[in-house]
């Protein structure tokens, strides 16, 4: 087995694009992903610097035996998954067009993708917000709690509205450029 790395990065589900990105570049420096486990530990190990291209479909743990067959097809290495995202690699000597180095074939593909993270990733997230955290913080400010609590769930509201908010954001932005 040859030399390997562990890389501590972190990206919310609205930046898998900079995620493709990061891995990308890496293999470039002659580092190739091996596995990615959760939350966010990336697994390299030592190659020939190329340049190779990563993507990231999120499934949610949807993927079907034909899915992989047809993505295979297309001449992508499926690496594994990591809570509900796919990860993939081509190698752009492999490209003969510009549709080639895209999972997606068309936008509509590339905004469904973006409408399923929603549903199925901000929706149970803006419950949890609704349903435990702005109730415990409101708890918080109405009896004496220890000031470990107050710190705890003042830093769960802050985390919770910027995770919110970012993603949201975010991914409205790339669904409304797709389009």
């Amino acid at each position: 087995m040859g030399e390997t790395k562990l890389k501590i990065r972190f990206y919310t589900i609205a930046d898998f694009k900079e995620e493709e990105i990061w891995l990308r570049e890496e293999h470039k420096k002659g580092w190739k992903l091996t596995k990615m486990v959760p939350p966010y530990f990336y697994h390299f190990e030592k190659c020939p610097p190329e340049d190779v291209i990563y993507r990231l479909d999120f499934r949610n743990n949807k993927e079907n035996e034909d899915y992989m067959q047809m993505v295979q097809d297309y001449g992508w290495e499926y690496l594994g998954h990591c809570v509900g995202w796919l990860y993939f690699r081509k190698s752009t000597s492999s490209i003969t067009n510009e549709n080639d180095g895209e999972i997606f074939s068309d936008n509509t593909s590339r905004a469904n993708m973006i409408s399923h993270i929603m549903k199925t990733r901000m929706l149970p997230l803006l419950i949890i917000f609704l349903s435990c955290v702005i109730p415990n913080a409101l708890k918080m400010f109405d009896s004496a709690v220890s000031a470990v609590f107050t710190v705890f769930w003042s830093l769960m509201l802050v985390l919770y509205i910027y995770l919110l908010v970012h993603c949201s954001l975010k991914l409205r932005a790339l669904k409304k450029d797709l389009e």
